[in-house]
């Protein structure tokens, strides 16, 4: 178990996001990065938190959280959309930090609730937000924009 020092994500960690992002299988660029960074500074409803270790070489990890306002009830839901944990770090509570830092953040700012979305092909993924706290409920449905021809 390490104890990662986590912090709020600049755009100069844009190149290590993105390969903590790869892990994950998302191609993710790190100008896209920097491009959601900077649009994302003076949020109030946007969040990317980094895990580095206590030496600060290189990130071990990262996530991000948003704010959505709620209709039927005051309050906001918190949304962790990112989750990524460097191979090499996975099971060291890396990402147990992570999460807490994006909860913490969020119950903070009027979070009512807190949910995340794992795809079904990751099971690991699934027994991690279980034993951090989660639970299976209900059902979400997407539908993705025609592409254009």
């Amino acid at each position: 178990m390490c104890n990662p020092i986590i912090r709020r994500a600049e755009h100069v960690d844009a190149a290590e996001i993105a390969v903590c992002l790869s892990a994950l299988g998302y191609g993710t660029t790190s100008g896209l990065v920097t491009e959601r960074l900077v649009s994302f500074a003076d949020s109030s409803t946007d969040a990317v938190f980094v895990a580095s270790a206590n030496d600060l070489s290189s990130l071990l990890g990262v996530a991000s959280v948003h704010l959505l306002p709620l209709f039927h009830t005051t309050g906001l839901l918190g949304r962790i959309t990112s989750l990524a944990v460097n191979p090499s770090a996975r099971g060291t509570g890396v990402g147990r930090a992570l999460v807490s830092a994006a909860e913490q953040w969020a119950w903070s700012e009027g979070a009512q609730r807190m949910e995340v979305t794992s795809g079904d092909h990751r099971p690991a993924a699934h027994a991690f937000y279980q034993a951090v706290g989660y639970t299976l409920d209900e059902r979400r449905f997407v539908k993705h924009a025609a592409k254009a021809s």
